[in-house]
């Protein structure tokens, strides 16, 4: 007969993504009410009890290069508790996973919504970000809506359309 106790926790499931300086994991536990989690320099360890049927979860991930505990975050939702973890050298290269294994783990999945690619660090997330800004930089519209045409010449499109019959 199928027992719903289980004696060893299972897995929260984890998304991360990087950047230069950072590493975020997130674990996606909805209603875990009071989470335990302790970052070490190679390590993030977390313990839970949540999700649909309410079970503990917990794991423990060597990390693949070294955080700094003390500079790194942690923000709750109900649905999700995210992990902010600030690399210890951020001019190193980045991490190619998350763990130091390169064992595929089944409950590690890749947050494409925040990754970005070693080539793409130079550019930054802007939160400030201003369409008129980037068009004037690209030699905009110049306030004038001039797209360079001449604004008496005919284009192919200003014909006459036949009537429906």
């Amino acid at each position: 007969m199928y027992s719903s106790m289980r004696s060893t926790p299972l897995p929260p499931p984890l998304e991360w993504a990087q950047r230069k300086d950072r590493v975020w994991i997130t674990v996606k536990l909805e209603n875990c009410k009071n989470p335990i989690y302790e970052l070490k320099e190679n390590t993030f360890y977390f313990k839970g009890k949540g999700g649909t049927d309410n079970a503990d979860h917990e794991v423990s991930v060597e990390l693949f290069g070294e955080i700094d505990p003390a500079k790194s975050t942690c923000s709750r939702g109900d649905r999700q508790m995210i992990y902010t973890l600030i690399k210890k050298d951020p001019s190193a290269s980045f991490w190619p996973r998350l763990t130091k294994e390169s064992k595929k783990f089944h409950f590690i999945r890749t947050d494409f919504s925040r990754w970005r690619d070693e080539d793409d660090s130079d550019v930054e997330d802007k939160e400030d970000f201003n369409i008129d800004d980037m068009m004037n930089s690209m030699g905009g519209l110049n306030g004038g809506g001039d797209f360079g045409g001449d604004e008496d010449r005919e284009d192919s499109d200003d014909e006459d359309i036949p009537d429906l019959e």
